[in-house]
């Protein structure tokens, strides 16, 4: 995957959240030899965030793919069980 560029999708409100709180964004594939998959959960700033959508693109250098992330949530907002 090292010539595999993965880029996260944020909805409108999400990624004002981001922007206002300067939360980084880690690039959580760099270096891994497995593709994030559909209903993979990240965690990003306290809040969690599913892989709702794929999609793959060529830029004319090198594959991207797209990950359209669902609404963030905070962790107590989750129920886990």
């Amino acid at each position: 995957m090292s010539d595999l560029r993965i880029v996260m999708e944020f909805n409108t409100e999400d990624r004002t959240w981001i922007r206002l709180n300067k939360v980084a964004v880690p690039a959580f594939w760099e270096g891994h030899a497995i593709a994030p998959a559909l209903s993979d959960v990240v965690r990003v700033g306290g809040r969690q965030f599913v892989i709702e959508a794929r999609v793959w693109e060529h830029d004319g250098t090198q594959p991207v793919m797209r990950l359209f992330m669902g609404g963030g949530h905070a962790h107590s907002d989750t129920t886990f069980g």
